[in-house]
């Protein structure tokens, strides 16, 4: 299984690294691109912070309906403006708002809007070449058979999506979050794309804190590198894949967030010059500063609300609850303690090796969702690494 794990790291890291340096850019030195100057799209009173956006361009939970003819999808993907694609990511943002801010430990909403441009800058420049959220990598191999095949703003690979095949590792642990079934209706919508992209990074900024134990902002860092190649661990302040990934996109997110870019039409390039005051230090520190990733449980309820112009959709918000006060809950083994027998006893039942009894299933069942998996096993190794 690490093999596997390595091969579709490797695959993932050389396709996600070509795509890195965009081809529209003519030099290194230019000057950011004004692909026609817009003001901001969403009702200035609104208080960002606390409210969002507000979701100005009425998108739906999917770009357009599902069965819509891939070619007609993606026609209507490429017709997005630089903007559109903004707020399309800021749409997803503000509905998984208190989920996104514990994961990433950043209050800040308009920091993470920028640091989702950044990494959508890294991966498409953000609809700057003409062609909106219509961007498709690492295909020639055919659908969702390379685990770099990636599509859309954030270069959502095949392997973000459930049941991607069997040679691809199940990015299973972020059960707050619609985890949509790989099929092609669901790969090139452009709002799933992003929906997806931004459950993925959830997913690695879990990995880097329960598998390598990162902590503050080396935690979001290390889930950028992870989206990029595979792996959230830490290799080193000199590893290239920071500097040419996460370093990169934070220095571009700080340009966007500063410069005040975060809602027209204007974008920049990978190592464009227009980023480097931002990347001479260490936006890390210096902007996005000292934050605290949280693995603390949520639940999600439902609320109706948002229109779009191709269906009516519900739309969800997170909001953050107290975890279950019972202090018995991850005694596996139910006998009075929770220590790491029961991780060990639980991780041998997903390997079908010990069967659980109904108590035992109770107990193992750590976020209460009435399933015993590998998300639990990971909140149980958090919980016994923080006791």
């Amino acid at each position: 299984m690490n093999m596997l794990k390595k091969m579709t790291a490797v695959l993932c890291c050389g396709a996600m690294l070509c795509c890195g340096t965009n081809p529209f850019r003519a030099a290194d030195s230019a000057a950011p691109v004004r692909a026609g100057a817009a003001d901001i799209a969403h009702d200035p009173n609104r208080d960002v912070q606390t409210q969002g956006v507000g979701n100005p361009f009425n998108f739906g939970e999917r770009m357009a309906p599902e069965g819509t003819p891939i070619s007609e999808l993606r026609a209507i993907n490429r017709k997005m403006t630089v903007q559109e694609c903004k707020y399309a990511l800021y749409k997803e943002i503000d509905e998984h708002w208190d989920l996104i801010s514990l994961r990433f430990g950043q209050r800040e909403r308009e920091k993470v809007y920028a640091l989702f441009l950044g990494i959508g800058t890294l991966e498409s420049t953000l609809g700057g070449n003409g062609d909106g959220s219509d961007i498709e990598t690492a295909f020639s191999e055919g659908f969702g058979v390379s685990s770099a095949h990636a599509y859309g703003t954030l270069q959502t690979a095949v392997t973000a999506f459930r049941d991607p095949g069997t040679s691809f590792m199940q990015e299973e642990d972020v059960p707050e979050l619609e985890w949509y079934d790989l099929n092609q209706s669901n790969f090139y919508d452009a709002i799933i794309s992003d929906h997806m992209g931004i459950r993925k990074i959830i997913h690695f900024i879990r990995q880097a804190m329960v598998d390598y134990n990162l902590e503050g902002w080396q935690i979001v860092r290390g889930a950028l590198k992870g989206h990029n190649t595979g792996w959230a661990n830490y290799t080193g302040d000199n590893d290239g894949y920071y500097a040419n990934y996460p370093d990169e996109g934070a220095a571009l997110a700080e340009w966007y967030y500063e410069e005040g870019h975060l809602y027209d039409n204007v974008f920049t390039w990978t190592k464009a010059e227009a980023a480097a005051k931002q990347r001479a230090g260490n936006p890390w520190q210096d902007w996005w500063y000292d934050v605290e990733p949280s693995l603390a449980e949520v639940s999600v309820q439902p609320q109706t609300e948002t229109t779009t112009t191709t269906s009516v959709t519900t739309s969800t918000t997170t909001t953050v609850t107290v975890p279950d006060p019972n202090p018995l809950k991850g005694d596996v083994n139910l006998n009075g303690t929770v220590e790491i027998a029961d991780a060990v006893m639980l991780s041998k039942s997903l390997t079908v090796e010990v069967e659980l009894n109904r108590d035992q299933a109770a107990q193992a069942d750590m976020n209460s969702d009435n399933r015993v998996n590998a998300v639990d096993l990971t909140l149980l190794k958090r919980y016994l690494i923080q006791k």
